[in-house]
């Protein structure tokens, strides 16, 4: 839901957090803790430098500066900071790997289709 600025939520999972489970938010998500589950985020999903991640990772833009162990679906595009770690397999429709990041896993670059992708 935006707000009156037009802003979507942005919800942040903060360092030195820990939660265990399922995340799925309407809005944005920042994960700067470590994160034990799935996430599934409407819009954009950030996990930080010092963020990780074990479990499914869904989000229309996904940024990832930690480490991530599971698989990334990015309806629009993922990009792997230079420092990033990721283990698992990625699915999106744009790449951006930067000099530095490590990846293990297999790569499926797939169109948007109209009206977009269910979560």
């Amino acid at each position: 839901m935006a707000d009156k600025n037009g802003m979507k939520d942005l919800n942040l999972i903060g360092v030195g957090t820990t939660v265990d489970g399922k995340i799925r938010t309407q809005g944005s998500l920042r994960v700067d803790g470590k994160l034990t589950g799935e996430v599934h985020a409407a819009e954009n999903l950030a996990i930080g430098i010092t963020g990780e991640v074990e479990g499914a990772v869904n989000g229309r833009n996904v940024t990832v500066g930690g480490k991530v162990k599971g698989n990334i679906t990015a309806v629009d595009k993922l990009v792997l900071e230079g420092k990033s770690s990721v283990r698992g397999d990625v699915k999106a429709a744009k790449l951006v790997i930067d000099e530095g990041a490590t990846f293990d896993g297999r790569i499926s670059m797939t169109e948007t289709r109209p009206g977009g992708q269910n979560y």
